[in-house]
């Protein structure tokens, strides 16, 4: 059995922000989610993780904050994952024995140590790394290690003549020449459990940080005779972010990677280093990205549908052949097979289009659910609004769903026609064929079939420009 430990105590001073290190995202989603994927399918069960975090303040009372914190968000969404909590933290040693503390690594063979600041490793990596360890019957650890063109800040791999392992510096500790060897160590570890759980006691602080490192348990079992497997791994699986610039090196290599997976899956991306696409976002056969384009969240988009240039989509699912002109934004909805939508639209939260809706530019809609067929292509507001199938809502149209105290809804029928300019006070219903006439205010439920007029009488006094300029202008004939 294999038990993984994952450390995310660390402070992450050079981030500058009041958030955990681990839960800044990357590509969408948290560092510490995608670590513990791996985590997970290494151990084969959420029970066998744990993750060490330092000690979080239970009397906070910013409710914000504490829904930052690293147990929080695992409490939140990765129920089944243990944690184990290190005061203060004094090191990666010292982590990892909070983690034994813990209580489970019971009767496991191999103990693996990941590092939450560490995104892009791969399960299949540390499933190799655990292979290479029960290879050798001799071994006490293995330790994934990569070869970066500019090691700065990691801890260096020290070999001897014969390539064997030596031990591994940290920086901060290492000598001149020591900093001059590319070999690094990536902070991933597969340990046999016996000799990791006699190995931690012994360590001591004795460095210029006064931490207890986990890397001195390497030198032990050299020491007692045991051996230090290194296996070499891609450098990319070494980024480790530890600044705001190295999250975004680890965004700009996922999101590429999302990107060359669209394309392969036959979704035509124009200018593809332009566009943002979230690990959670799915792209059908055909779908064509413009440039600056960003999809967010859990995106679908169905095959043979565009979005046009600047379009922001967060959690969406847009059906089959939909277009999306330039510049929309589209926020938790639901957009039908062939619908229109755009330029410039933006769609909010519970917004549902049926197959074949328009919607055009300068509208917005908020939990307004359209049937199929229906309209509404210029300077509109739907909200908290149902409209039946084949309605057209003409230009200038407001839902006024808020008296300034609570919502309400507006249901508009089939078949209805909604003049340019009328104002729908909710809670208001128009029957199935109504007709609502330009610049009419309906306070009052209309029936079927039915014409809704309200307008002042108009009124034309003869020569009342003329007068009106002479009076305002001293006699000039010019207009204002």
């Amino acid at each position: 059995m294999t038990v993984v430990v994952l450390l995310a105590a660390g402070r992450g001073v050079r981030m500058r922000s009041e958030r955990p290190k681990v839960l800044h995202e990357a590509a969408g989603r948290p560092l510490l989610d995608r670590v513990l994927d791996t985590a997970k399918a290494v151990a084969g069960r959420s029970e066998s993780v744990i993750v060490v975090t330092s000690k979080e303040d239970s009397s906070k009372k910013d409710s914000s904050k504490e829904e930052r914190t690293v147990a929080a968000h695992l409490k939140a969404n990765h129920p089944g994952v243990r944690i184990a909590i290190q005061d203060p933290p004094r090191g990666t040693g010292d982590a990892v024995r909070a983690a034994a503390a813990a209580g489970v690594f019971g009767k496991a063979t191999t103990v693996v140590v990941l590092s939450g600041d560490v995104p892009l490793l791969s399960a299949e990596a540390v499933k190799g790394l655990v292979d290479a360890l029960k290879k050798d019957k001799k071994a006490a650890v293995a330790v994934l290690t990569a070869t970066l063109e500019d090691p700065t800040g990691y801890g260096r791999v020290v070999r001897d003549k014969k390539k064997s392992f030596v031990r591994i510096r940290e920086e901060k500790d290492s000598s001149n020449g020591e900093r001059k060897i590319r070999e690094i160590n990536t902070g991933t570890y597969a340990f046999d459990r016996v000799f990791l759980e006699k190995a931690l006691p012994l360590l001591t602080s004795k460095n210029s940080q006064s931490e207890f490192y986990l890397t001195d348990v390497l030198s032990l079992a050299r020491k007692a005779g045991r051996r230090v497997v290194l296996v070499s791994g891609d450098p990319s699986s070494a980024l480790g972010v530890n600044s705001r610039a190295d999250l975004a090196r680890v965004d700009s290599i996922l999101r590429r990677r999302n990107a060359d997976a669209a394309m392969a899956g036959g979704a035509t991306l124009l200018h593809p280093e332009t566009i943002t696409l979230d690990e959670g976002v799915a792209l059908g056969t055909d779908v064509v990205v413009e440039p600056f384009v960003a999809l967010l969240g859990k995106t679908t988009v169905g095959s043979g549908s565009r979005i046009g240039q600047g379009c922001v989509v967060r959690d969406t699912v847009l059906g089959k052949n939909v277009t999306v002109k330039p510049y929309c934004v589209i926020e938790s909805a639901v957009v039908g097979d062939g619908a229109i939508v755009g330029p410039f639209a933006r769609l909010r939260e519970g917004t549902e289009l049926a197959e074949g809706v328009h919607i055009g530019n300068f509208v917005e809609t908020k939990k307004a659910v359209l049937g199929k067929g229906a309209k509404a292509n210029h300077l509109t507001y739907l909200g908290d609004t149902e409209i039946g199938e084949r309605t057209n809502v003409g230009a200038g149209v407001i839902t006024c769903n808020y008296d300034g105290f609570r919502k309400h809804r507006t249901t508009i029928g089939r078949d209805v026609f909604v003049g340019s300019d009328a104002q729908l006070v909710a809670p208001v219903t128009i029957g199935d064929g109504a007709l609502i006439a330009a610049g009419t205010t309906v306070t009052e439920d209309v029936p079927p079939d039915a014409l809704a007029l309200s307008r002042a009488p108009q009124t034309n006094i003869a020569a009342g420009g003329a007068k009106y300029r002479t009076l305002r202008g001293a006699g000039k004939k010019t207009r204002a």
